[in-house]
């Protein structure tokens, strides 16, 4: 070897080790159809029903179509697995502001923030329009609404509302049918004005002073009165 060869073989770079391709990180079934169900929520609310595409679904959620339909096999499924989905998230969040230490007319006004924020919001307005527009058509999402978004979040007000009777903070007659009242006040104007293009979707501040007023007004009805707090002891 001459003194070139061996200057070339000193300086030549050194290669690199090479390493093992590992897997690729892959998301959960779970975590796709979240994303599946949040394009199609998007995709209902402004195709309708009827018109919604299920291609245009996957292309949303950046999936595949065979990978939609393994996950989500029929259109009705789709919709229905969106409405508990988004359901689920609001019932979990009003279950929890059942539970925490804060005086009840701050908490009831949390939970009707919650409430509000779910039934006023913009999407969920135009999936009702579609719903009552289409119903004739496909009664099966009517129904799926019905039970699964409108009588469940009846049910988790409701629910919260039992918790705070049994811990002796309101009186109620029937938890139930309070909370079907409270919802009424609380979203039943500002829905259809927003329905029937009156006027915008509730600002956060507006959902706020609402839930706030509504709050203030229930448990001026269903407050235990002053001269039997000091009677009761104990909560569940």
């Amino acid at each position: 070897m001459n003194r070139n060869d061996k200057s070339q073989t000193e300086q030549a770079p050194a290669v690199p080790e090479r390493r093992g391709r590992g897997r690729p990180q892959l998301r959960s079934d779970d975590e796709t159809r979240a994303l599946i169900y949040d394009a199609a929520r998007r995709e209902f609310a402004e195709r309708g029903f009827a018109a919604a595409n299920i291609a245009d679904v996957a292309c949303r959620a950046g999936v595949s179509t065979k990978t939609l339909y393994r996950l989500v096999p029929t259109k009705l499924a789709l919709f229905e697995g969106m409405v508990t989905d988004r359901v689920d998230r609001f019932v979990s969040i009003v279950n929890l502001g059942a539970c925490d230490g804060r005086n009840v007319a701050a908490a009831l006004e949390a939970a009707l923030q919650t409430c509000a924020e779910l039934i006023l919001d913009a999407e969920v307005i135009a999936l009702q329009r579609i719903i009552l527009a289409e119903s004739d058509k496909f009664p099966d999402i009517a129904e799926t609404f019905y039970e699964r978004a409108m009588q469940r979040t009846i049910a988790a007000l409701a629910s919260w509302l039992g918790v705070q009777q049994r811990r002796r903070r309101i009186v109620l007659d029937d938890a139930e049918v309070a909370a079907g009242m409270l919802l009424g006040m609380l979203v039943f104007k500002p829905q259809r004005d927003v329905m029937f293009g009156h006027k915008p979707v509730l600002t956060h501040s507006e959902i706020e002073a609402r839930a706030k007023a509504c709050a203030a007004l229930f448990l001026s009805g269903c407050a235990v009165p002053a001269d039997q707090i000091g009677k009761q002891g104990g909560e569940a």
